[in-house]
């Protein structure tokens, strides 16, 4: 009985992440077909890993800052307030109950922020909500 059990110790098995993108870094990994016709093996260097995370980063992404969030926000308000088409349908779709909630999100960062903010980002803010509000109250009219 004893032997039975070192025999199946001794046969294993293999765990292969089939995940199509790397979960350390997003990116997505090299399949092993993709690995033998170029020559390269499975394991990475730490410094390949690294340039591959600034590489996913800076491409076609734009620049992370609190201006580029709420522009973000923004433009998914007019996405549901049917000022622009939305990018996955390509139709002009109207969510006015949605784009509220995005506008009054938008209201509670600068109440949360008052202070804090350098005078680009102030202004930045109360021309989206200024802007947002009135394109909000014709939205509501035409329903």
């Amino acid at each position: 009985m004893a032997e039975e059990g070192e025999r199946q110790e001794g046969k294993g098995f293999k765990v292969e992440d089939r995940r199509r993108f790397s979960s350390e870094t997003g990116a997505p990994r090299e399949t092993a077909e993709q690995l033998k016709s170029t020559g390269g093996s499975a394991e990475k260097e730490p410094s390949e890993e690294s340039s591959e995370k600034e590489t996913a980063a800076g491409e076609g992404l734009p620049e992370i800052s609190f201006s580029a969030f709420v522009i973000s926000l923004s433009t998914q308000a007019l996405m549901h307030l049917g000022e622009i088409a939305n990018p996955l349908s390509g139709k002009v779709e109207t969510d006015v109950p949605v784009a509220r909630q995005l506008i009054d999100i938008i209201a509670v960062l600068r109440e949360k922020t008052r202070g804090n903010l350098d005078l680009g980002e102030a202004k930045l803010m109360d021309d989206v909500l200024f802007d947002l509000r009135m394109r909000y109250v014709e939205a509501v009219k035409k329903r």
